[in-house]
């Protein structure tokens, strides 16, 4: 297990670019549109992790809305696991509040949402990315 990547939602992706990228010298690895999440993503890898910054494309997202009512800042955690189902299925036994109880695709990737009263008021995303486990 290691963390994918953290996730800031910003409302301005060149001024949050400037930060991340102008002032600490991480390396912009690309941006992507995520239109399934209505969101512009720029992918920035920093070890064997990634800070994403998120904004939103549309006013009525639920990443709008959060951005709206929390301001910029962190928005999750993701955390890869070798078995993305069988991490489901024991925190369904232990009661924790899921967001997706069965997996969501995208590419190679499957990810899945925990709801933050589960973790302490973190939202977090597991992820499986085949071919790494």
């Amino acid at each position: 297990m290691k963390i994918n990547h953290i996730a800031l939602v910003v409302d301005d992706l060149d001024e949050a670019l400037a930060f991340w990228r102008d002032g600490l010298g991480l390396e912009l690895q690309e941006i992507e549109e995520v239109p399934e999440q209505e969101a512009r993503v720029a992918f920035l890898p920093i070890g064997e992790s990634h800070v994403e910054l998120v904004k939103p494309t549309t006013e009525t997202s639920g990443l709008a809305r959060y951005l709206a009512k929390r301001g910029p800042g962190m928005h999750h955690v993701c955390v890869q696991v070798p078995d993305i189902a069988a991490t489901l299925e024991r925190l369904k036994a232990r009661q924790v509040r899921l967001i997706d109880e069965t997996p969501r695709r995208r590419g190679n990737r499957q990810y899945a949402f925990i709801h933050p009263e589960s973790a302490h008021g973190v939202l977090v995303e597991l992820y499986e990315v085949a071919g790494e486990n």
